[in-house]
Order: structure tokens, then C-alpha cells, then sequence
């Protein structure tokens, strides 16, 4: 089971236009691994909704994960398993990309967040 790559939709790559603008993070999965943890940091379970994929914006899991691919695919599933989902690659698929996409609208539509520093400070408490 693995998710082989990762594709983003229009709403969420203008998103991650105005999170790059702000943070000065240039790189896509950077941002992307920033949006995925703060969405697994929720305790609720993203809402189900069916996320047109129509942006340019596509990279290879390797390419998202980096260094440390196998650790952000053993977050996903462990939360698939707090959540009570079965652990098939359709579930472990769809529920990436909610979380995902959930985790950028998120970040991009806090008003608090307009440096890396403030980023930061998302790891130590959550910006209100």
C-alpha cells in the first residue's frame, strides 16, 4: 500500500500561492507537509467531499515526503486507524488528499499566519 502521487486541485494550488507569498517557503511540497500535519493535528475527521483535482500542481509521494516519506505515510495511517478506517489504498488515498487539502485551506485562510515565524509558531500553540 503506498500512495504514488499526489495531485492538488485549482483551489488549493491558488492557496498555496498565498502561503508561499507569505512565508517565503518556496517549494510546493515543503508547504504540502506543513498543510498535511496541521490537518492531522485536528482532532475531527475531514469533512467527506469529492475535490475536483484541476491544477497543474502534481508531484510523486518521494517528492512530498522527501527524507522522511515512510514517516508522513505511517502518520496517515495511523490516523486511518484512530479513525476507524479500514487501511485499503482507496481509504489511505482519499483520505490524504482530504487531509491535504484540508490542512492548506487551513494554513491559507488564517489571518494570523503572515511569516515562517508565525508558522513556526503553529508547532509550540495554535494561532488564534
Amino acid at each position: 500500500m503506498t500512495i504514488e502521487i499526489v495531485k492538488l486541485s485549482e483551489k488549493a494550488k491558488t492557496q498555496l500561492i498565498t502561503l508561499k507569498r507569505r512565508t517565503g517557503i518556496q517549494n510546493w511540497n515543503v508547504l504540502c507537509r506543513w498543510a498535511f500535519c496541521t490537518s492531522l493535528n485536528e482532532s475531527s475527521i475531514p469533512p467527506k467531499e469529492k475535490i475536483q483535482i484541476d491544477s497543474s500542481i502534481e508531484m510523486t509521494w518521494k517528492i512530498f515526503g522527501g527524507t522522511h516519506a515512510e514517516v508522513y505515510f505511517a502518520l496517515l495511517v495511523q490516523r486511518c486507524k484512530q479513525d476507524r478506517f479500514d487501511l485499503s489504498s482507496k481509504t489511505l488515498n482519499e483520505q490524504f488528499k482530504l487531509h491535504l487539502h484540508r490542512g492548506i485551506s487551513y494554513l491559507a485562510t488564517n489571518p494570523k499566519l503572515t511569516s515562517i515565524a508565525t508558522l513556526l509558531a503553529l508547532t509550540k500553540k495554535p494561532l488564534e
